[in-house]
């Protein structure tokens, strides 16, 4: 048996890249999946791959002695087509929801799409996997270029917003009345005491807005105007 397959190693770091390639347009775009995830996605998918195809010879008995068969008469496909169930599991993982608003689609997709292309490594198609690579990575930045530019009045325009703040409790008030006189589709607005300091209070609140210059102008009120310990935003499109 040979201890050390070149063939099979050259095929697990194909899928390596190409799931860096995929997940670093999610890493960039700050979503739940990035980086690690896509590499993880592509690698696994592939070493089930070559287990499904190459670590299961079948056998035959003769001579009651227990003997390698090579008929190719196995069913590969059976560790392989789990891979298409399993990744539902993880996908499903990153939408989310919130009241009206979900998010983590796009991302979930991505990790679909990673599967497949880890398999083709697997499978030792890497036309398949680098092509698919580039057309996914073309999907996910030059269409949202596209609607950028030549859908102006379509509803991708209005992105959905979350911001996070942990202020003073006696400033709650005072934050919510700026917003939701800046914002006109205010989605979820909580606050609540911190436990370890009731004098402090978090404050999330999700929005819909398609003016870049108001979301600039309240974060900077945020920060400028407040007593604020600290606040992130964070754009929850796809």
């Amino acid at each position: 048996m040979e201890l050390f397959n070149l063939d099979f190693v050259i095929r697990l770091v194909v899928a390596v890249v190409l799931g860096f390639a995929l997940g670093l347009e999610r890493e960039l775009t700050n979503k739940y999946a990035g980086l690690r995830t896509h590499i993880l996605v592509c690698l696994g998918a592939c070493v089930f791959t070559l287990m499904s195809i190459y670590g299961f010879p079948t056998f035959a008995l003769g001579d009651n002695v227990i003997i390698e068969q090579a008929t190719g008469v196995r069913d590969t496909a059976r560790i392989a087509a789990q891979i298409v169930t399993g990744i539902g599991f993880i996908g499903a993982g990153t939408v989310l929801r919130n009241g009206p608003i979900v998010i983590g689609l796009t991302t979930a997709a991505t990790l679909w799409i990673a599967a497949s292309i880890g398999m083709a490594c697997g499978a030792g198609m890497y036309d398949i996997a680098v092509v698919s690579t580039i057309l996914s990575v073309a999907v996910l930045t030059l269409i949202r270029v596209f609607e950028r530019q030549f859908l102006p009045s379509g509803s991708k325009l209005v992105k959905r917003y979350k911001i996070t703040v942990y202020c003073n409790y006696d400033d709650v008030k005072k934050i919510y009345d700026f917003i939701i006189s800046k914002v006109d589709d205010m989605k979820d607005f909580t606050s609540k005491k911190l436990i370890e300091n009731p004098n402090k209070a978090k404050i999330a609140v999700c929005f819909e807005l398609n003016n870049k210059k108001t979301i600039d102008e309240i974060y900077d009120w945020l920060n400028n105007t407040t007593d604020a310990d600290s606040v992130s935003l964070q754009e929850l499109n796809d």
